[in-house]
């Protein structure tokens, strides 16, 4: 969806995950290999310090990224938040086959996604300026219900 967002808005996109991956040489599994998660998420965060203060820019962060209280800052004072959030059933249809996400090759990854989202949420929902379901709405409809949001935030904060 960042991606689609950025090319209608004329800015740069960057995930933060590719960018983690960009910066070390290796994949998000590799690092929790060797570094675990608490290594992981130091990367995170002093990848999220250098990409906030870019501008026109498109920013996908990973899921994980508003578990530290400084990342949520960081997000918070530097552009417009949004929050796409989705059913826990959504999300594990979206990432029941992807391999690249280290904290859910469990043996049973719909339980995990459902406590992770239970812990993050209400993280999303306090550092979000904009939450929008992402249901099963197709991506370019969404994308111009993101676009209208963000409008009309920046109306209303004016």
């Amino acid at each position: 969806m960042g991606r689609a967002l950025s090319r209608y808005l004329g800015q740069d996109f960057v995930d933060s995950d590719e960018e983690i991956q960009r910066r070390t040489g290796v994949t998000i599994p590799h690092i929790f290999d060797v570094e675990g998660e608490a290594g992981f998420r130091q990367r995170e965060s002093a990848a999220l310090c250098d990409l906030a203060g870019r501008n026109n820019m498109v920013l996908a962060t990973g899921g994980g990224a508003v578990l530290m209280e400084q990342n949520r800052a960081v997000l918070q004072q530097n552009g417009i938040v949004i929050y796409l959030k989705a059913s826990v059933h959504h999300l594990w249809q979206r990432t029941r086959h992807d391999r690249n996400r280290p904290l859910l090759q469990t043996g049973d990854p719909y339980a995990k996604l459902a406590e992770l989202f239970q812990q993050r949420d209400p993280l999303y929902c306090q550092v979000a300026d904009i939450v929008v379901q992402s249901g099963k709405q197709s991506a370019h409809v969404l994308m111009l219900h993101l676009v209208d949001e963000i409008e009309t935030f920046r109306k209303n904060k004016c």
